[in-house]
C-alpha cells in the first residue's frame, strides 16, 4: 500500500511539473519565435530547439514528446497567416483543381509535385532524423553552411530573379528540382524556406514567384506535418500542457508570421537574401558560445 501511494504521489508531482512547464509567457515566446522564423530563410526548427533549451521546455523525458508536438502544431498559426495573405492564389488553385483555372491548376500541380519528395523521405527517415539530428551541434552546422551558401549564391540569384519567370510558368521539371531541394531541409537548422527559395530562383523563377512558391509549398508541407503530429501526439499535448497555452502559441505565431512574411517579401524584392546569410553565421556563432559556456 505504501508503495502504491508513493507511485501515485510521484505521478501527481510529475503531472503538476509538466503542466507548469509551459507557462503562458513561454507559450507566447515560442509562438513568437515560430511565427518570426517559419518562412524566413533562417530555420524555425533551429531557433525553437535552442529556445526550448534556454527556457527549459521539453528537456525532461516526461514532457519531450508533448513539447515536440507543441512546436510542430503551432506551425498552424504561421500556415494560417500565409493562407490569409495569399488567399487569392489559393482560390485560383482551388478552381484549377476542378478545371476552371488553367494557371491555377498549373501552380497546384507544381506545388503537389514539389511536396512529394520531402513527404516520402520525411516519413521513411522520421525516427533517424529525430534521434540523430535534433541537437544543437547539427543545427549550428546547418546554420553556418546555409549562411555561406546564401552569401555565395544570393547576389547572382537576386539579379537573375529580376528577370525570372512568373509563377504560372512553373514546369514539372522545376517543381521536381525544388521538391528535391526541400528534402535537404529535413536536417534541422537548414531552413525549408532557404533551400526552396534558392532552388526556385535557380530554375528561373522571378523573386516574387520564388517567394510565393516557397510559401505555398510550405502550406502543404507544414500542414501535412502539423496534421500528422496532431493526430499522433495531440492527446498527449493536451494532457500535458492543457488547451489554453497551445492556443496562445497559435495566435502569437499567426500574428507574427503575418507581419514577418509581409516584411520579407518587400525586403527581399529590393535587397536580396544576403542579410539572412550574415544572420545565420551570427546566430551560429552565438549559439556556439552558449554551448561552449554551458548555457545550452
Amino acid at each position: 500500500m505504501l508503495l502504491l501511494h508513493t507511485v501515485i504521489a510521484v505521478l501527481a508531482a510529475t503531472g503538476a511539473a509538466a503542466s507548469n512547464e509551459l507557462t503562458a509567457a513561454k507559450a507566447a515566446l515560442l509562438g513568437f519565435v515560430e511565427g518570426l522564423t517559419e518562412f524566413l530563410p533562417i530555420s524555425s526548427t533551429g531557433h525553437l530547439l535552442v529556445t526550448e533549451k534556454l527556457i527549459d521546455v521539453g528537456q525532461h523525458a516526461s514532457t519531450k514528446d508533448a513539447a515536440d508536438t507543441y512546436t510542430i502544431t503551432i506551425q498552424a498559426g504561421a500556415i494560417l497567416a500565409v493562407a490569409v495573405l495569399y488567399w487569392r492564389r489559393l482560390r485560383e488553385m482551388a478552381l484549377g483543381a476542378v478545371g476552371r483555372d488553367v494557371e491555377g491548376g498549373r501552380v497546384l500541380t507544381g506545388v503537389f509535385i514539389a511536396f512529394i519528395p520531402a513527404a516520402i523521405v520525411g516519413v521513411v527517415l522520421e525516427k533517424a532524423i529525430r534521434d540523430r539530428l535534433f541537437g544543437v551541434w547539427p543545427v549550428i552546422v546547418a546554420w553556418a553552411v546555409g549562411g555561406v551558401a546564401i552569401l555565395l549564391f544570393s547576389r547572382a540569384l537576386h539579379e537573375r530573379g529580376r528577370f525570372g519567370l512568373p509563377l504560372e510558368a512553373i514546369t514539372v521539371r522545376a517543381a521536381i528540382i525544388i521538391g528535391l531541394a526541400q528534402t535537404v531541409a529535413l536536417w534541422p537548422g537548414t531552413s525549408r524556406s532557404m533551400v526552396t527559395i534558392l532552388a526556385a530562383l535557380a530554375v528561373g523563377l522571378s523573386t516574387d514567384a520564388a517567394l510565393e512558391f516557397s510559401f505555398l509549398l510550405g502550406l502543404l508541407t507544414l500542414g501535412a506535418a502539423t496534421a500528422f503530429e496532431a493526430l499522433k501526439h495531440g492527446k498527449e499535448l493536451v494532457d500535458t500542457y492543457g488547451v489554453l497555452n497551445p492556443i496562445i502559441g497559435f495566435v502569437v505565431a499567426f500574428v507574427t508570421a503575418l507581419l514577418a512574411v509581409r516584411w520579407m517579401v518587400g525586403y527581399v524584392r529590393r535587397h536580396g537574401l544576403a542579410i539572412f546569410g550574415w544572420y545565420r553565421l551570427a546566430v551560429a556563432a552565438v549559439v556556439l558560445v552558449l554551448l561552449a559556456t554551458g548555457v545550452v
